[in-house]
């Protein structure tokens, strides 16, 4: 009886290790709620008008791609980071570059049922190794939500929603992948880190 019990203890330790470095690192790339009140204007704040650029307002000057989706959307790829827990952190922004409203299209989601089943978001996006011949598909937490920006709605003309996702490492000597997210078209990027 003793061995059971340790066996499920086992497992359930690994479970609660797993979950908990997931949610550490979503929390780590989620980008924060302060850096991105920094990257927008503020009338009132005067003082902030004279500050150097912060590394991500540099990045998103000169973007690693832009690749364009339907009804005018556009993803503006600003870093692809190497993280040290073997994961790489693709973020940006999304952008309506059309004249009207345009409600993000569900099949940025993929077609995984486990994915679907916890909303819009960008589950379906893959990184493509084409030197390695393998293809990175976006992680998932133990309740199966992918760890990217969920819950897309839609977007008013000229509007932007800073995105994320995240993927597994390919091998250290692959710095360029090839970013395909459905509905848009594909995007090669280098990896940094």
């Amino acid at each position: 009886m003793s061995i059971r019990f340790t066996a499920k203890a086992c497992r359930g330790m690994v479970a609660l290790t797993v979950a908990a470095g997931l949610a550490l690192g979503a929390a780590g790339c989620s980008g924060g709620g302060d850096n991105d009140d920094k990257s927008k204007p503020s009338a009132s704040a005067p003082e902030d008008s004279g500050s150097k650029p912060s590394a991500q307002e540099g990045q998103s000057e000169t973007p690693l791609a832009e690749v364009k989706g339907t009804e005018g959307l556009l993803l503006r790829i600003t870093a692809a980071a190497r993280d040290a827990g073997g994961f790489i952190t693709v973020s940006g922004v999304l952008k309506n570059d059309g004249a009207k409203s345009v409600v993000i299209p569900s099949q940025m989601s993929g077609d995984e049922t486990e994915v679907i089943k916890h909303g819009p978001s960008l589950g379906g996006a893959t990184l493509v190794d084409s030197k390695g011949k393998k293809r990175y598909y976006v992680l998932r937490d133990t309740d199966g939500r992918p760890l990217t920006t969920t819950g897309f709605g839609t977007l008013d003309a000229g509007q932007t929603l800073p995105v994320f996702m995240q993927f597994p490492a390919p091998p250290a000597s692959t710095t360029d992948v090839t970013l395909q997210v459905p509905t848009f078209s594909s995007g090669s990027i280098k990896i940094s880190g």
